[in-house]
């Protein structure tokens, strides 16, 4: 029934939004006259769950979205037609797709310039209004992410198409029509980069991405099922990056003397440059190029599977394998590494761990060392994001459908984040995880550098609850979120101030401001790392002590793996009483 949407890109025409409204208020009506108490354990989450999504859906509408989505409009059509590519029939010799599938792909590729004068309309309608996107998701997402897209739409996809398709029958017809198709939707994006450019002010000092502390904390209880207010989380955020720094603090501190590396960690700025020197010296050791890096990542994934299956951790089947794959072009504004789940409905396709070349800038490999792989492996492969995702699709059936599903888009300023409290805080305990001690392995998986990277990646997500807070709610302006992001995440005390002198520097500068980018388009959605971690350390931990000596750590695992990907306030009390 859902195989007929791969050729087709969302209508956001106002007659075909307007007949969604009216269906949210179908929806709103039919899920609020069913009686939760009469339902099952499991149903009951499900419509809870569904209420959530309704609401988000309406309170989408009610902001007028589509009339400020440009990084929507701009990534959408390459997701549509990069994820068709992924979940397409694998046959014999690296060859994918039937002649259907492919249609498939023609029809949404001629859809395209259609699809950007709709989406042109309604940010017209948004301008005359002054519901405005901010200037940097403009320039960012529109006008280099449009410009991206012409490539890969002229190019990189039909090279693409040449290779998956072969010699197969229907190829030199499929060929022409996937190459005459992107031509025409380069010219598109192309156009819509120029238009964009035309209208929107690049040069003007107003900030447009704050959702207010308002609609802020309704995501926060409606969405995420947490009850704190913006100031608890601000707070606690706080809280969260002092204890991070702390611990980092000390294991620097040992690896310094380990190495004979005299350093001061009295003050807060000795504590800052000394552990930023502890990770210099682990630096040395960094990839010549963007080739070993990958090959790093891909030696470091096969060897935490080879732990996992030593230590009984999870039943990893033999034929478990995890690819790792260059981001593509149009991604890499926002991304330094990702997981792409495959899609949960079909039966064929692989999910993609992608990590974003550097351009073998030497500044930025530096920032890849040795050390610093094995934190990344473990959260967007094993056990985090593939081995959580291919866990959950072999018992799909024991999943509700609607517990896959992800209202708004994917991975862009409109998307509800419903799933990262659970999938993006298991990612984060599972790096944990890795770290309990074993015997003669007192950091676990990791040697001391890794698990001083291991802490990092901690502090970060622990940082992004202030920051996300912060930029959404007023208590903190764009460039205060730059940084605070260099100071207590990249222990690199005024990066941005010292950039134009030095490349390390500028290096770390560009990498808060690409992250702060993305949690000034993404409201809520970095909050759920650290958020959705601690809520499962807290069910484990109250499992384990109802369950007293029966208790089991993969039993618990795979009961929350199994309950799908929904924020775990809305499933706590079942699990618990299972």
């Amino acid at each position: 029934a859902l195989a007929p949407l791969a050729g087709r890109l969302r209508d956001y025409a106002p007659a075909a939004l307007e007949t969604e409204a009216q269906e949210y208020r179908r929806w709103e009506r039919s899920h609020a006259g069913i009686d939760a108490a009469l339902l099952s354990s499991t149903t009951r989450i499900d419509h809870a769950f569904m209420g959530a999504q309704i609401a988000f859906l309406q309170f989408q509408m009610e902001r007028g979205y589509h009339e400020r989505a440009v990084d929507t409009y701009v990534t959408e059509p390459f997701r549509g037609v990069d994820w068709q590519l992924q979940q397409m029939r694998s046959l014999s010799d690296g060859l994918l797709g039937d002649a259907e599938e492919w249609r498939l792909v023609g029809k949404r590729l001629a859809a395209i310039p259609a699809y950007l004068d709709v989406a042109r309309a309604n940010l017209e309608a948004g301008r005359k209004s002054g519901n405005v996107p901010d200037r940097r998701m403009v320039q960012r997402d529109g006008i280099a992410g449009s410009r991206a897209n012409a490539t890969y739409f002229r190019s990189t996809l039909p090279a693409q198409a040449k290779g998956f398709l072969g010699g197969q029958r229907f190829a030199g017809s499929t060929l022409s029509d996937v190459a005459g198709a992107g031509e025409t939707a380069a010219r598109a994006f192309e156009q819509f980069a120029a238009w964009l450019e035309r209208t929107y002010p690049l040069t003007e000092s107003v900030d447009r991405f704050a959702l207010g502390e308002t609609a802020y904390e309704w995501r926060v209880r409606t969405v995420l099922r947490d009850e704190r207010t913006a100031s608890d989380l601000y707070a606690y955020g706080a809280d969260q990056v002092e204890e991070y720094t702390r611990r980092i603090a000390e294991v620097a501190e040992r690896i310094a003397s380990d190495r004979g590396i005299r350093l001061p960690f009295g003050t807060n700025q000795d504590r800052a440059w000394s552990i930023r020197r502890v990770m210099g010296d682990l630096s040395t050791e960094s990839p010549a190029n963007d080739d070993e890096l990958l090959r790093w990542y891909r030696e470091t994934a096969a060897r935490a599977v080879s732990y996992g299956r030593e230590r009984s951790m999870f039943d990893v089947p033999q034929d478990y394998q995890l690819e790792i794959a260059p981001t593509p072009p149009v991604l890499r504004s926002t991304i330094d590494a990702t997981y792409f789940p495959a899609p949960p409905f079909k039966k064929a396709g692989v999910g993609r761990f992608y990590l974003t070349p550097t351009g073998n800038d030497p500044a930025a490999l530096r920032e890849h060392s040795r050390a610093s792989v094995a934190d990344t492996a473990i959260h967007e492969g094993f056990p985090g994001h593939d081995w959580h995702f291919k866990y959950m699709t072999r018992r799909a059936a024991d999943i509700s459908n609607i517990r896959w599903l992800t209202p708004g888009a994917v991975e862009d300023s409109s998307a509800m984040w419903c799933d990262s409290m659970a999938t993006e805080g298991w990612a984060l305990y599972a790096e944990e995880l890795m770290a309990e001690p074993q015997s003669g392995k007192p950091y676990g998986f990791y040697d001391a550098g890794e698990y001083l990277y291991q802490l990092q990646g901690q502090l970060l997500r622990a940082a992004r609850v202030c920051i996300d807070v912060g930029l959404h709610t007023g208590r903190m302006s764009y460039d205060e979120a730059v940084n605070y992001f260099t100071d207590h995440v990249s222990l690199y005390p005024g990066a941005c101030a010292r950039a134009p002198m030095e490349s390390a520097a500028s290096a770390v500068c560009d990498g808060a401001a690409r992250a702060i980018y993305r949690y000034s388009k993404w409201p809520t959605q970095a909050i759920t790392y650290n958020l959705g971690k601690n809520a499962i350390v807290a069910m484990r931990d109250a499992y384990r002590a109802r369950k007293g000596s029966a208790y089991s750590a993969r039993e618990f695992h795979e009961r929350f793996m199994r309950m799908g990907t929904i924020p775990p306030g809305f499933f706590r009390d079942a699990l618990l009483a299972g």
